[in-house]
């Protein structure tokens, strides 16, 4: 690839034609005699090959002046599998520039957390994505703005603010842009049905919380915004969404999972929806999901609409949807002892977290008990500090504590052997101090050593924060107990030392293989919850 453009024009062109589905998001096609851009399985009839040019992103597709085809809509399709499977810089940087990062920190904001200069990050993400972060992140608010107009009936102002915009000017100018309409004819484009579902999908009315005054800020460096845009007027609001997924995906292990391992207060099963509060960049908000056979439905409660992006990756990247269940089944089918538990049911996900932190805390909590014991620790632990939210729909009550707040707990209040104390106040300090980060943007063999260097923090608790709060899809538990029972019963070898040798042939999905493990086992965690 060279400036972004894929160079492998044969392959691009024949997944073109065959509109396969499963290329969407790795690469969109540019046309060069309409001067639009599609996903590789748009529906038109395809255009011929020495007409069609190939980019990594939307933003580099819009840079070089194309526009959003308005029959496939290449700007909703599921993320690139490629910034989730690596932990190199471009694939941090995008991490960080899909948590919203470029729009409030600006680019040395960015630069700054992933340890390299503006430059350098420049111009990785140029060579690889055709693209600097300016424009990926221009990208990303055109996306939530369309999200917006078609979504919501938010006047145009409030759109435009909460979609990150400087000024309304600004975007409508990026709206006619990359869509080719106006905000107004991008709404008026909606379909008008009967049907109460996608009537509640298309038209959402405002959710009345308590409203709140956003503080003014200043504006990062690297950005474009001006003080105009520092204050969104709008009122809280409730979204109805559809978060894409590459199929196929299998719910049972990756809402069992978060149901069966779910704090009171800060998460519940209710009615066929994982529930759970957010702890957001500008606010809070509170989310639900249900699969479907061709999307998760997604309702979103935010109380500073600047955080729909955020909230959207944060979701996406908590179930894993941008995975491509296809290279990893295939790969994993390989071993003929795991190909029965692929083709029996594919695409497990690895159900990971909204937050890093909280997860790394939860993992301690829940060292040598139960899951209903490390559900009740966390839950203590909600309740005497976590701050509170209304949820008048459902039983949440409380946002997951901070590590700042967990800082202060007095050690001796906590009901755990005196070494796993150390080991949580060891952690939370880290945390909250900044000597150990674990966010997107974490490299991940350096938070691995740094967990390691904790007191109390064995290979089985750095590996398993690894899968589900880092990311890594090729973290592996081999001395997990259902993973070698597994294991066992499959005719896998069961030592720890053996069983990794053995993974060596699932490289670079082991997290994924520990999912299909798991999953012959009766534990709650196996089952899509009633």
């Amino acid at each position: 690839m060279l400036n972004g453009m894929y160079t492998d024009r044969e392959r691009c062109a024949r997944a073109v034609q065959s509109k396969d589905a499963r290329f969407d998001g790795w690469f969109f096609t540019a046309v060069l005699t309409t001067g639009i851009y599609c996903r590789p399985s748009c529906p038109v009839v395809a255009p011929k090959p020495e007409n069609m040019v190939f980019h990594a992103s939307a933003a580099a597709c819009q840079q070089a002046g194309f526009r959003a085809c308005k029959r496939c809509r290449p700007d909703t399709t599921p993320g690139s599998p490629e910034w989730n499977r690596r932990a190199d810089l471009v694939a941090r940087a995008m991490r960080l520039i899909a948590d919203g990062v470029v729009d409030r920190e600006g680019v040395p904001g960015l630069a700054g957390r992933l340890g390299y200069s503006t430059r350098q990050v420049e111009r990785q993400l140029l060579a690889e994505l055709g693209a600097g972060p300016l424009a990926l992140a221009r990208a990303q608010r055109a996306q939530t703005a369309r999200l917006l107009v078609e979504s919501t009936q938010l006047p145009m102002s409030d759109v435009a603010f909460a979609a990150g915009f400087a000024s309304v000017r600004t975007f409508n100018d990026t709206v006619r842009e990359v869509f080719a309409l106006s905000p107004t004819e991008l709404r008026a484009r909606v379909p008008k049905r009967n049907d109460a579902t996608t009537a509640a999908l298309r038209t959402v009315p405002l959710h009345t919380l308590p409203l709140h005054t956003p503080t003014p800020r200043t504006p990062p460096p690297g950005t474009t915004e001006t003080p105009a845009a520092l204050t969104v007027t709008s009122a809280p609001a409730t979204l109805h969404l559809r978060l894409p997924f590459r199929a196929p995906l299998n719910p049972d292990n990756l809402f069992g999972h978060l149901a069966a391992t779910a704090v009171p207060g800060v998460e519940e099963w209710r009615d066929g929806t994982y529930r759970r509060t957010l702890r957001l960049p500008y606010g809070h908000g509170i989310v639900g999901l249900a699969p479907r056979p061709d999307h998760i439905a997604c309702r979103l409660t935010l109380s500073d609409l600047r955080d729909l992006a955020v909230a959207i990756s944060r979701c996406r990247r908590m179930l894993d949807l941008d995975a491509d269940p296809v290279a990893v089944d295939d790969r994993l089918r390989t071993d003929p002892l795991l190909a029965p538990l692929v083709d029996k049911a594919p695409g497990r996900r690895v159900p990971r977290t909204v937050d890093e932190a909280e997860f790394a805390v939860r993992a301690v909590l829940g060292q040598q008990v139960s899951t209903a014991a490390a559900r009740t620790h966390a839950a203590r632990l909600v309740t005497a500090h976590g701050g509170t939210v209304d949820d008048p729909e459902g039983g949440l009550t409380h946002l997951f504590p901070t590590p700042e707040a967990l800082a202060g707990v007095d050690p001796g209040s906590l009901a755990m052997p005196r070494t796993r104390r150390t080991t949580f106040t060891s952690l939370v300090e880290q945390l909250a101090d900044g000597r150990l980060r674990l966010g997107v943007e974490s490299d991940w063999e350096e938070a691995r050593s740094r967990l390691l260097g904790l007191p109390g923090f064995g290979p089985w608790t750095v590996d398993v924060i690894a899968m589900r709060a880092l990311g890594d899809p090729d973290a592996f538990l081999p001395t997990d107990l259902g993973v070698r029972r597994a294991a066992q019963q499959l005719g896998l070898p069961s030592t720890p030392a053996a069983l990794t040798a053995r993974a060596a042939e699932w490289r670079p999905w082991r997290a994924y293989a520990v999912q299909y493990l798991w999953a012959t086992d009766s534990h709650p965690i196996n089952f899509l919850p009633a």
